[in-house]
């Protein structure tokens, strides 16, 4: 009789944040559609809202828990698309 495989417990979540991380960047506007499609290429890790059309400023929202996956995801998008971060206006307060 073959044993079987137990299997192995999941670790405990960490307690979930109190408060989205956010983040300003500037791109064209003409960039914003393909981002848009790059964003949902990688399971909406940010949620975006365009602060200024014209100007092409987006406010990106995502969990303080993958800090290290969205910075890693935007340092790889720089490749394809002019990025421009901006000062977070709530730290200068």
């Amino acid at each position: 009789m073959a044993r079987r495989k137990r299997k192995p417990r999941p670790r405990p979540l960490p307690p979930p944040p109190e408060n989205s991380s956010r983040m300003y960047i500037q791109i064209a506007p003409s960039d914003i559609a393909i981002f848009r499609f790059l964003m949902e290429a990688v399971d909406n890790l940010a949620l975006f809202t365009i602060a200024d059309r014209f100007k092409g400023i987006l406010l990106l929202r995502y969990s303080p828990h993958q800090e290290r996956e969205f910075r890693q995801f935007m340092n790889g998008l720089k490749q394809e698309i002019n990025i421009k971060f901006l000062p977070n206006p709530s730290d200068q307060a």
